[in-house]
């Protein structure tokens, strides 16, 4: 409390110990004492003419005494102006109470002299509070005035930036001006974009100005974490580092060589994703404001959308290269196919072609891309192609390649194996891409191999019906005779032999050799297969099996029965042998069964049995080179009926196989 009495009684002596200082104070006392002088001098006459104006003498000494007042309001203010009042009022009272003649109009004048000195304190004390309004004003529109004039600088800066990172294609070019602006407005010596890596564990250093070449390759590379700029890539903050040269986290002699001091580093990034780093820099000592933090940060975003803008562009002129050189390889592969390729519309228009497939209908290209594919289709055709249409925009499945007929411009007819392919823009088919090889060759000579197989396979069972004919009326009967013979023989009295034991190994031989033949002569061409048609065939056949080699085979007929051909009777007749031999020569099953189904328009045929079953080839066309030569038989055997074989088969489940044949 008394330290703070001495403080207080030392602020009005310094006052005034100012006061006493100041010149305009002596000039008020030497006003004060002339006019006090004055006020209480003898006068002397015929210096002032005071008659003549009316006045008195006294009178117009304390006019004058308005004068200090007045000079003590404009130099000192209202405090001033009123302590000058005070005093020229202390000094005419005496004279106007005492002394004056007329003590009443002294008083008066006393008065009126004290309340225009009030008033003219008053109006100074306004005045001057005015001005320094108006001064302050001036001064606040002159710093707001600066103010907009710098928020106008960095504004045009940012636009500037801005501009050229949206703009300017080439991202080198756009950061170097970048951080050309940033330099130029913010005042500074230095500044760098360091970008992040794919990988996100370094920075690159991608665009510098204001620092030598030394200077960027020493610090090209750095690791998220290491350095000044690595520890903001690290936390996403901005940092503000008043010394780098001389920081203890600076990780790089280069920055000391460089002499940076004031440096200030924002992250740039991409939706709160750091993408990597903006550091500009003085050599001198420098403070940044948060106006200067706020506007760094804001560029550093505008950097990072740019960056991500430049990713996508360059990925974009990637993947517009790439569509050009897949356009171009596929208009190649397209033009110098051997397969007849083209394009249509969904009423069929034409609208694009290759050269093989011009060559295939006979037209040159200028003329197909003019036409509508309904004149090369007959009916059949057109129908089989809205189908295909219609499966293919309901995005329906179907098998292809499939087979089509076309009408050539000379009226011939080709087949085709024809690829179908939608082409959707939009979500929505607009046309069909089709890839059409010829088959008319090849189905020409296929349906001459199927000839002749038939006719080899009609020769071969016709020699073989001889044979079995001929073991049959010749060997068997001679065999018949011969053991007839022995029989007789042997039981003739008295025999002509003492042991008949050699006679009777002969007859059980001969009977042996019999049994063989007839079975040689069934299995070449039964003659229940002719005499009474397939299902007794298959029935016989199943009863064989079971007597002669102890495997259960069932047959089970399904639907109203119905006779083949006999060619297709054989055919049948042959894949059931050949899928009974295989089960009793392989599959170590002891049941199997047959099923025999008549359908409306197709015979489906069906061999199951309980074996160990085996590991199917991914082709049945596989099946020869993996020494399955009677399931290839099979095939071959299906193919002339122009039908379907599908063969399953597990291990330890056994195997089934099942022909569908058309009627």
């Amino acid at each position: 409390m008394a330290t703070e009495g001495r403080v207080m009684s030392a602020q009005p002596r310094g006052k005034i110990l100012r006061t006493l200082l100041n010149f305009h104070f002596w000039i008020l006392l030497a006003i004060f004492i002339i006019l006090t002088l004055l006020h209480y001098s003898t006068p002397i006459g015929g210096l002032i003419p005071y008659e003549e104006l009316g006045l008195t003498r006294h009178t117009v000494d304390r006019v004058l005494f308005l004068i200090p007042i007045v000079y003590s309001a404009i130099i000192f203010g209202l405090r001033g102006g009123m302590a000058c009042l005070v005093i020229s009022i202390a000094i005419m009272l005496p004279r106007a109470i005492a002394v004056s003649a007329s003590r009443t109009d002294a008083i008066i004048e006393v008065v009126g002299i004290s309340i225009v000195g009030l008033l003219v304190n008053g109006w100074f004390d306004t005045l001057q509070k005015e001005q320094k309004r108006h001064r302050q004003t001036i001064k606040e529109l002159e710093l707001t005035q600066e103010e907009l004039l710098l928020e106008e600088r960095r504004l045009a800066a940012l636009n500037s930036i801005s501009h050229n990172l949206s703009r300017i294609l080439d991202l080198q070019q756009a950061l170097d001006k970048a951080l050309e602006k940033i330099v130029e407005v913010m005042n500074l010596d230095m500044a760098l974009v360091f970008v992040l890596t794919k990988a996100g564990d370094e920075l690159n250093l991608k665009a510098f100005h204001g620092v030598s070449e030394e200077f960027a390759d020493g610090v090209r590379w750095m690791g998220v974490g290491e350095g000044l700029n690595g520890r903001v890539a690290l936390t996403g903050e901005p940092l503000i580092v008043e010394d780098a040269a001389h920081d203890p986290r600076l990780t790089r002699e280069v920055v000391a060589k460089e002499r940076v001091a004031a440096q200030l580093i924002v992250p740039v990034k991409l939706r709160d994703k750091v993408t990597g780093t903006l550091a500009v820099g003085t050599r001198g000592q420098r403070r940044f404001v948060p106006d200067e933090i706020e506007m760094l940060m804001t560029i550093g975003d505008e950097m990072g959308v740019a960056l991500e803008n430049n990713r996508l562009y360059r990925e974009q002129l990637f993947m517009a290269e790439q569509l050009r050189q897949s356009e171009q390889s596929y208009r190649e592969l397209f033009e110098k196919a051997q397969d007849a390729i083209w394009v249509h519309d969904l009423d069929g228009n034409v609208l694009t072609a290759n050269e093989a497939a011009a060559q295939l209908v006979g037209y040159q290209i200028e003329e197909l891309l003019n036409m509508n594919v309904k004149s090369f289709l007959d009916e059949e055709s057109l129908t089989i192609a809205k189908e295909v249409g219609q499966k293919l925009r309901s995005k329906g499945i179907m098998a292809q390649p499939y087979e089509q007929k076309l009408i050539k411009r000379d009226g011939s007819e080709a087949s085709l194996m024809l690829t179908t392919s939608p082409l959707i823009r939009d979500g929505k088919v607009y046309a069909f891409q089709h890839i059409a090889r010829d088959v008319t060759e090849q189905k020409r000579m296929d349906e001459n191999l199927r000839f002749y197989v038939q006719q080899i396979t009609r020769a071969q069972e016709e020699e073989r019906k001889r044979i079995a004919r001929e073991l049959h009326d010749d060997t068997a009967q001679q065999l018949i005779v011969l053991s007839r013979q022995l029989d007789r023989l042997m039981s003739a009295q008295p025999p002509p032999m003492q042991d008949m034991t050699p006679l009777g190994k002969l007859s059980e031989r001969v009977d042996a050799v019999l049994d063989g033949v007839r079975r040689f002569s069934q299995d070449l061409r039964p003659s229940v297969l002719d005499d009474l048609g397939l299902i007794p065939a298959l029935e016989w056949l199943a009863s064989d099996m079971t007597e002669h080699f102890n495997i259960s085979v069932g047959v089970e007929i399904i639907g109203a029965e119905w006779r083949f051909p006999p060619e297709k009777e054989l055919l049948l007749f042959r894949i059931v042998q050949e899928a009974l031999s295989n089960v009793r020569k392989h599959s170590g099953a002891q049941r199997a069964w047959v099923t025999i189904e008549f359908a409306d328009k197709k015979t489906i045929l069906t061999i199951k049995d309980s074996g160990g079953g085996f590991k199917l080839p991914e082709r049945l066309s596989d099946l020869t080179g993996a020494a399955k030569l009677g399931l290839a038989g099979m095939a071959e055997r299906v193919k002339l009926l122009n039908g379907e074989l599908h063969i399953s088969s597990e291990l330890g489940k056994g195997t089934t196989v099942t022909v569908e044949a058309p009627v």
